[in-house]
């Protein structure tokens, strides 16, 4: 009989847990499904806004509403923003893309080699190397200095001289992810290369460098967008109408092209396509490489 009491008891428990863990899933799925339709309006919304307005004509589009167009004028748009001023566009694209991708590597070589001595030789300088970083991150750069240095050097208006601007702008936020990364790598590697008569040099570039493959995507992700749609420094540290960025071109269609938005959200759509693409290829190695190092 006590038995059957039991048994009885237990079941009307483990019922009252499945009717708590029943509604708290349905809540939680309540909850998710909000916060994935608010993601949508907030997101959803601009991109469809400017999506549709780029394949309007001149009169629709200057109206500026989300209604459907009556014909579609995208690849009429897309022709008219590249032949502007002469295939400034064109340019603009090179010039982006060589800024981003040179400053990329120069960060991820310097980064690395940099996280990995912070990280690796701890002496009395390690605190002060720390602070420089830090400071690097929230010290506003200097405009005017930077002009002057970079005249006295002969790269005010050259690609190596807003190259160099973009990297030092970067280099904190790089070296501390590297340094982060670097603590989950076990130095048991670097003493078993070494006894193996592996040189410093070697051991960097062939054990450690392959095994900062996260990181390192992390690192092309998150700063070569920001470097691609910089505006304030190419504007400032780079400055001609040969030297345009994308950034700088979109600034000019929305002075040219006052009443023609559509050629100006076709420009929007065309710089917005390298982004994209590289979100595509590196957004699974994004959140190994920002909290690897965070805990241990």
């Amino acid at each position: 009989m006590n038995k059957v009491v039991n048994q009885s008891v237990t079941l009307s428990v483990v019922s009252e847990k499945r009717k708590r863990l029943t509604g708290k899933g349905i809540r939680k799925l309540i909850v998710e499904c909000i916060a994935v339709l608010l993601t949508l309006v907030v997101f959803g919304i601009p991109f469809y806004f400017v999506i549709i307005n780029a394949v309007k004509n001149t009169q629709e589009s200057s109206m500026l509403s989300m209604a459907w167009p009556s014909s579609f004028h995208l690849i009429e748009n897309m022709k008219a923003v590249l032949e502007a001023q002469d295939g400034m566009i064109i340019r603009a694209f090179f010039n982006s893309i060589a800024i981003t991708g040179f400053s990329i590597l120069l960060l991820i070589f310097l980064g690395a080699m940099a996280g990995y001595v912070l990280q690796r030789k701890v002496s009395k300088a390690t605190p002060i190397f720390n602070f420089l970083i830090l400071a690097g991150l929230i010290i506003p750069p200097a405009i005017v200095p930077t002009i002057w240095v970079l005249e006295g050097i002969g790269m005010f208006k050259t690609m190596p001289g807003i190259i160099f601007v973009e990297v030092a702008l970067s280099l904190p936020f790089t070296i501390l992810l590297y340094k982060g990364f670097m603590a989950t790598i076990p130095r048991q590697i670097d003493e078993a290369a070494l006894i193996d008569g592996c040189g410093r040099f070697r051991l960097f570039f062939s054990i450690i460098l392959p095994l900062l493959k996260p990181v390192s995507a992390t690192v092309i992700v998150l700063t070569a967008v920001g470097i691609y749609n910089d505006f304030v420094h190419p504007l400032y540290f780079f400055p001609g109408a040969e030297n345009a960025t994308l950034q700088l071109t979109l600034y000019n269609f929305s002075s040219m092209y006052n009443t023609q938005w559509n050629l100006l959200f076709t420009n929007i759509i065309l710089i917005s396509l390298p982004p994209l693409i590289l979100f595509i290829f590196f957004n699974k190695k994004i959140v190994a490489g920002m909290t690897a190092g965070s805990v241990k």
